[in-house]
C-alpha cells in the first residue's frame, strides 16, 4: 500500500456515508482518525421512516466505535486547517499526511445515539398527538415525509407547501406528477408557488400564513427545506480558493481537490454536478479508499 498505508496518518473529517466508509475501509492499513461532532453514523435514507417507526432507529444509528475498532475518534467540530493538520472546536491539532473531507450538509443533531433516540420519539409523540400537520417544503424530505405520515397515519390531515410550481423539480414532470396524484389520493392538501412565514407563528397557536394570504390551521408542522452545504470552516483556509459560490469543493476527477495531491473531498460537499444521493456519495468513498490504497488511479 504505497500512499495511505502503514505510517501514513489518513483523517478524514465528517463521519456520513461517505467519511464512515473511507475510515472503516482504511484502518488496518493507515493511521486513521475521524473527526465528526457526533458519536454516531446514521443511516440518512432511514430518517423519514424513523420519525414516523422509532424503533427503527436501534437499527440505523450506530455508534463509531463499534465499525471503528482500530481509528482515532474525536467528537468535535472541524474548524480550521491548513497545509499539515485539521483544528478541532475542542483545542485538537490533528496531523495529517491525507486529508478526506466528507461533511456533507449542515445538519445539527445530537451529540449521542441515546439522544438522537430520544429526539426520533419526540418527533413521533409530536405526529401521533397532531391532528393536523403542516410540512413545508416539496422537495425529496417533504414529500417523502408526507408519504410516511399519510400512510402510517392516514387519519391525519396533511397539507404541503411548497414554493415552486411542481414537487421536487429536479426530476421528470411525469414523475413530479404522479407523485402529485399518489400524494392527493391520500388526501394531502398540496399548494404550490407559496412559502409559510414560520417567524409569525407564537407559541399555542395552529394558524399558519402563507405569503398568498391564505391561512392553514395546523397542530403541528415540520420544515423539509435544503441545508446548507457543511463548508462554512473551509472560506478561511488553505482552501478557501477552492470553495465555490454555493459552499461546493472543486474536485478533479480522482476526487482530489484540484491542485492538491494528498487532500480529497468525497459526497455532498463535491462540485460535481449529479444529484446528491447516499449511494453515489458511497461510491466516491470507494474510489478515494482504492486510490489511497495505491492502486491504479481511480476515477470518478
Amino acid at each position: 500500500m504505497e500512499k495511505g498505508g502503514n505510517g501514513n496518518r489518513v483523517v478524514v473529517v465528517g463521519g456520513g456515508v461517505a467519511g464512515s466508509l473511507v475510515a472503516k475501509s482504511l484502518q488496518f492499513l493507515a493511521h486513521v482518525t475521524l473527526i465528526d461532532p457526533k458519536e454516531y453514523f446514521e443511516i440518512p435514507w432511514a430518517n423519514l421512516r424513523t420519525m414516523v417507526e422509532p424503533t427503527f432507529a436501534e437499527r440505523t444509528l450506530i455508534n463509531h466505535r463499534d465499525y471503528l475498532t482500530n481509528g482515532n475518534i474525536v467528537t468535535s467540530n472541524a474548524i480550521n486547517m491548513t497545509e499539515t493538520e485539521v483544528l478541532t472546536a475542542g483545542g485538537s491539532q490533528i496531523a495529517y499526511d491525507y486529508l478526506v473531507i466528507a461533511t456533507g450538509h449542515a445538519d445539527p443533531v445530537p451529540k449521542t445515539r441515546s439522544e438522537r433516540l430520544d429526539q426520533y420519539k419526540a418527533e413521533n409523540l409530536k405526529i401521533k398527538s397532531a391532528n393536523s400537520i403542516l410540512i413545508v417544503g416539496g422537495g425529496p424530505t417533504g414529500v417523502e415525509l408526507a408519504g410516511e405520515i399519510a400512510v402510517d397515519f392516514p387519519e391525519k390531515k396533511l397539507t404541503l407547501v411548497h414554493k415552486g410550481s411542481r414537487l421536487m423539480e429536479f426530476i421528470g414532470a411525469k414523475a413530479a406528477d404522479k407523485t402529485l396524484n399518489w400524494l392527493k389520493s391520500r388526501n394531502v392538501e398540496v399548494k404550490f408557488e407559496q412559502s409559510v412565514d414560520l417567524n409569525s407563528v407564537k407559541d399555542g397557536h395552529k394558524m399558519y400564513q402563507t405569503t398568498h394570504g391564505e391561512t392553514i390551521e395546523a397542530d403541528c408542522h415540520f420544515l423539509c427545506i435544503g441545508k446548507p452545504l457543511a463548508s462554512a470552516w473551509l472560506r478561511e483556509t488553505v482552501l478557501k480558493d477552492d470553495v465555490d459560490s454555493r459552499g461546493s469543493i472543486k474536485v478533479d476527477e480522482f476526487l482530489r481537490v484540484k491542485g492538491r495531491n494528498n487532500i480529497f473531498a468525497i459526497g455532498d460537499i463535491t462540485d460535481i454536478p449529479e444529484m446528491k444521493q447516499g449511494f453515489l456519495a458511497h461510491k466516491h468513498a470507494e474510489v478515494v479508499v482504492k486510490n489511497l490504497k495505491g492502486e491504479e488511479n481511480v476515477s470518478w
